[in-house]
């Protein structure tokens, strides 16, 4: 996300030429379908198409084979080159290049969808690929399937190539707690291209210059209203906060929701805000991460926040096994260690 917003931002200096897209992946490939390059008349660029391999062959011929309108270029990434498909580079696979000039509407519909999708509206685009003797063509869908943007020719015939695509918003991260630890969380969740939102109860904390990434700083009790496509991370230092905050989150079922601290004082927390919202530890204990974070070894704040934002990452795309989820035996066994006092403090020990 944060790549589509450099490349927004190039797109909005002026000067682009032409804008290159992943569309085809065969074997191994650093990047994904759907990874773009734009590509400045100026030689400046922005966004990546691999890992640094290819950008230098593109941008040098990519003007030069638009000069007709779009084309789709495919690309060796084995060793070995052969005639028909140039430069192999040792990754392992062949991509497929959707070559398109600027200023095209195609083009611009494009730069429109990726910026609503930056505000908040996911869009479908689907681009009938010019190859096989089909044309350049291209339709963008808001949420509800309704028309942005149809090219004068229509998207007529599924059985030509296409390339479809998804659109969505940036990952939003609500960050409870504005201590010094939230700071480097909230500066890897912006470096991804997050959305981030931080929240706290003191004043002196919440305060947008100490959280020049995020989108906004509040202050308890002005809270958002969280989704399910959110991550929410607990980290206020504060047992009452923390049980507010948790009690507020859980019946959102956000994508992600995980509480800093020990397992002990999180056992505490999540049995309390259960009681709270009548709910039994097993729909309490629900995709409930705790303590947050994969264990990465090393000690710090900035460690705390690679290893939460990695976690979160790795919860998104479905990539995290459950060892480190709570469960209702870890709050049973952790509630039997002892009562909350320990937790109840005017402000935070630290």
């Amino acid at each position: 996300m944060r790549e589509i917003r450099n490349i927004l931002d190039l797109y909005d200096r002026g000067h682009a030429a032409a804008l290159v897209t992943l569309v085809r992946v065969e074997g191994s490939s650093y990047r994904r379908p759907g990874a773009r390059l734009l590509i400045a008349a100026n030689g400046e660029y922005a966004g990546g198409i691999s890992g640094g391999c290819l950008e230098a062959e593109v941008m040098r011929k990519a003007q030069w084979k638009i000069r007709n309108g779009a084309v789709v270029d495919r690309y060796s990434t084995l060793f070995d080159d052969t005639a028909e498909i140039p430069y192999g580079l040792g990754c392992g696979g062949t991509v497929d290049l959707l070559l398109e000039p600027a200023g095209t509407p195609e083009f611009i519909a494009l730069m429109e969808a990726m910026r609503a999708s930056i505000d908040g509206e996911r869009r479908q685009v689907a681009t009938q690929l010019p190859e096989d003797g089909a044309e350049f063509v291209r339709c963008v869908l808001d949420d509800a399937g309704q028309h942005v943007f149809r090219s004068e020719l229509r998207l007529v015939d599924p059985a030509l190539p296409m390339f479809v695509e998804s659109l969505d918003p940036p990952q939003r991260l609500v960050l409870f707690g504005a201590g010094d630890d939230a700071q480097p969380m909230v500066r890897f969740a912006a470096l991804l291209g997050w959305s981030v939102i931080v929240i706290d109860g003191r004043a002196q904390w919440a305060r947008k210059e100490r959280f020049p990434e995020a989108e906004d700083v509040l202050l308890l009790p002005a809270t958002p209203v969280v989704s399910a496509n959110d991550a929410v991370v607990i980290m206020t230092h504060s047992y009452e906060q923390d049980r507010e905050a948790l009690a507020s989150v859980l019946p959102r079922r956000p994508r992600y929701l995980g509480l800093l601290g020990s397992r002990h004082r999180s056992a505490l927390l999540v049995s309390e805000a259960a009681a709270l919202l009548d709910l039994s530890l097993d729909e309490a204990c629900e995709g409930l991460f705790a303590p947050i974070g994969l264990d990465l070894g090393g000690d710090g704040a900035g460690v705390i926040a690679l290893a939460t934002i990695a976690e979160i990452q790795g919860a998104i795309e479905s990539k995290i096994g459950a060892p480190r989820r709570m469960t209702p035996e870890i709050v049973a066994e952790q509630i039997a260690q002892g009562g909350a006092s320990r937790y109840l403090q005017a402000q935070c020990a630290l």
